[in-house]
């Protein structure tokens, strides 16, 4: 088993004795640190095929994320933190390039869980992943994951102190259609063995059902590295992306036929009439 396979498993068997909105929680401040190493050829190709990514000569702006993930569950699964992984929804994303990473950089990495904040639905925590190369911040990304359980009557979770967390950006108008994507039903699989993230929920409809879903549905770390491909891709594109903001709203079952929009900045992934993300990115000059 792998160490994210680990991780999964004793997130499993802490979850129930773990309750979302009690008195006084806080969060570890514990810090995971991953040193230096260059980045695996093998794996990077694989995350560059199921995603859609075409130039080699950067790094997808979303791939720092994914080597750094096995670092974040070790410390959502970890006794000391306060919320129940299972059932831990990814609820936004937000991915801040300082220069442009690129393949060969060999990238140091540190992830932390820096706020606990009240949310409508409940309590949502922000996880940090960080990347240097030498004592340089190079890559930084900023990810809420929402714990869902009953709130007070103010539509605070009771008990759980600190400021309100800033709610999802509305919808913008429905943007005009760029590319249709028909998704297979194996998308989960393909893409947890290329990020290890094979998370039970995206892998096949009778493990879903365990969790509540009706199907198996992407990852939407997926979706966000599909769509910034198309902005990779574009003519000029590669490598101007310098962040992107992602709000992941709705479930993208699987298999599935979805339309990728975007005018300027701004973009989204909706299947009919449904919206399932929406995202802005800011391009270098």
């Amino acid at each position: 088993m792998t160490g994210l396979g680990l991780s999964l498993a004793r997130g499993a068997l802490t979850s129930p004795f773990k309750r979302a909105g009690r008195p006084g929680a806080t969060l570890p401040g514990r810090r995971e640190v991953l040193p230096a190493r260059p980045i695996a050829p093998g794996p990077l190709a694989a995350y560059r095929g199921v995603c859609g990514f075409t130039g080699p000569e950067t790094l997808p702006l979303t791939y720092p994320h994914v080597l750094g993930f096995p670092s974040a569950m070790r410390l959502m699964t970890a006794r000391d933190f306060p919320l129940p992984v299972l059932g831990l929804v990814h609820t936004w994303i937000e991915i801040t390039a300082h220069r442009t990473p690129r393949p060969a950089d060999e990238l140091g990495l540190t992830v932390y869980a820096a706020e606990l904040n009240p949310h409508r639905r409940g309590t949502e925590v922000t996880v940090v992943t960080e990347a240097r190369i030498a004592d340089e911040l190079v890559w930084e990304s900023r990810s809420g994951y929402l714990a869902r359980h009953r709130t007070g009557d103010d539509g605070a979770p009771a008990g759980v102190g600190g400021r309100e967390a800033p709610s999802r950006a509305p919808a913008p108008p429905k943007l005009p259609a760029v590319a249709e994507w028909r998704l297979p039903t194996g998308l989960g699989r393909r893409y947890g063995a290329a990020s290890g993230d094979r998370n039970p929920i995206h892998l096949h409809p009778l493990t879903a059902r365990l969790f509540g879903f009706p199907r198996h549905i992407a990852h939407g770390m997926w979706t966000v590295a599909r769509c910034l491909a198309e902005t990779a891709n574009s003519p000029g594109g590669a490598g101007r992306v310098h962040s992107v903001r992602a709000d992941f709203r709705a479930p993208v079952p699987l298999p599935s036929t979805v339309t990728y929009a975007a005018e300027g900045t701004a973009f989204e992934v909706r299947g009919g009439e449904r919206v399932h993300l929406t995202g802005i990115v800011t391009l270098r000059d």
